[in-house]
């Protein structure tokens, strides 16, 4: 566990659940991961109409967008679901629990839509972490792609 963040997974008079952390607060960096959806590195999608491999390769993107800001799962204090059925929440736990290997779960929200950005998508997730301040800041290769265009812009 991260001793930069603190989970409550039950404040006193709510409820508790074993599907999340009522509240996660911490110190640190904030990193927004903007919704993953089960899109491969050429941009396919993987797991056509297979819920269960769409959350495991939703899962693995969030692992490499955490990990390009210096993250992991067990700095995340909040996922935000939004699935095309709610039966597809099981799929999304197991892959999820995969992924946090026990870690401590974070804050939770489920949203079922009527639609998302293609038709062949069941899934897609968003992540908010919290990284401990370190002296140097990762810089991924996407960021450092961008330095020379900026440059050339402010020419």
């Amino acid at each position: 566990m991260s001793t930069h963040l603190s989970h409550v997974p039950a404040p006193a008079g709510v409820a508790p659940s074993p599907q999340y952390s009522h509240v996660v607060w911490g110190t640190g960096r904030f990193v927004a991961i903007s919704g993953q959806c089960s899109l491969d590195a050429s941009g396919a999608v993987v797991g056509q109409d297979d819920p269960g491999a769409q959350a495991r390769q939703v899962f693995e993107n969030l692992r490499r967008c955490l990990a390009s800001a210096g993250a992991g799962f067990e700095d995340v204090v909040k996922l935000t679901y939004f699935v095309t059925d709610v039966a597809h929440l099981p799929a999304v736990r197991a892959a999820r629990d995969a992924a946090f290997g026990g870690a401590p779960l974070p804050a939770s929200s489920a949203v079922q839509v009527s639609a998302l950005v293609r038709p062949e998508l069941l899934i897609e997730i968003e992540a908010f972490a919290l990284v401990p301040e370190r002296e140097e800041e990762p810089v991924s290769a996407g960021a450092l792609a961008l330095v020379p265009a900026l440059e050339e812009e402010s020419s």
